[in-house]
This record gives structure tokens, C-alpha cells and sequence, in this order.
């Protein structure tokens, strides 16, 4: 079974940056479109950022410019920079790894608070 491993959350301040990183067990991270998710109190979840087998990114309006997703297959992996931070990005981020409808895995989730 496919389990998604995921670090880097945490506390900063406006405009400051953080380092997502979401780490593929069981599977291969190649095989998966990967994504990262965000979910703030009481809002939808909804796309930040994804990433295809071949290598299509898809970001929020709301990221552009400022997040980037990358994948690392030989680690295994995937990350998502973030940059000029503000405290609408508060929220927690969750990552994704979709293969199909029947393979769609999600992480537990990581909490990131911007401070103003």
C-alpha cells in the first residue's frame, strides 16, 4: 500500500519562505501525478500546485510566481517552495499522488502558519 510521507510545515513570517517536501512509500513517485493541496479553517480544500508523469505543472492563481513544484524520482519525492509568504497561505497542506480514480493517495497533512 502506497503512503505519503510529508515535512517541512511550520511557523514564518510574511514573506518569508518554507519548503514542502512529500516523500512516496511503498510506491514510485514517477508513476503519479503528485500535487499539494491546502485546506485553511473553515474553506474547501483546494488545488495549490501539480505535477505530472510528464512534467505539466498546474498552479492556484493565487501561487503563481510565488510556489513551485518539483519532483525528485530518484529520491522518490516531490516538493513544493514556497515563497513570499503571506497569511492567506495559512493552512494545511496536504499532498497527493493520482495515478487513477482507485489510486489516489493523500499525506496526513502539514500545518503552515504565515505570521503578519
Amino acid at each position: 500500500q502506497v503512503r505519503l510521507v510529508e515535512s517541512g510545515g511550520g511557523l514564518v513570517q510574511a514573506g518569508g519562505s518554507l519548503r514542502l517536501y512529500c516523500g512516496v512509500v511503498g510506491g514510485r513517485a514517477s508513476v503519479f501525478t503528485m500535487g499539494w493541496y491546502r485546506q485553511a479553517p473553515g474553506k474547501q480544500r483546494e488545488l495549490v500546485a501539480s505535477l505530472s508523469k510528464s512534467g505539466i505543472t498546474n498552479y492556484a492563481d493565487s501561487v503563481k510566481g510565488r510556489f513551485t513544484i518539483s519532483r525528485d524520482n530518484s529520491e522518490n519525492a516531490a516538493y513544493l517552495e514556497m515563497n513570499s509568504l503571506t497569511p492567506e497561505d495559512t493552512a494545511v497542506y496536504f499532498c497527493n499522488a493520482l495515478f487513477s480514480p482507485e489510486y489516489n493517495f493523500w499525506g496526513p497533512g502539514t500545518q503552515v502558519t504565515v505570521s503578519s
